[in-house]
């Protein structure tokens, strides 16, 4: 599965690892994350985000 950074604080996000704090299981590909869901660092939403 492929991965996302965050343009704005390189946060990225790994389906392999999810972001189970927020909510998104491990598994979870990048686009079947809510549109709600925000960078767990920075706060900035997915839209913010490219991939790797």
């Amino acid at each position: 599965m492929e991965k996302y950074e965050c343009k704005v604080c390189g946060y990225i996000y790994d389906p392999a690892c999810g972001d189970p704090d927020n909510g998104i299981k491990v598994g979870t590909k990048f686009e079947d994350i809510p549109d709600s869901w925000k960078c767990p660092i920075c706060g900035v939403g997915k839209d913010q985000f490219k991939k790797i």
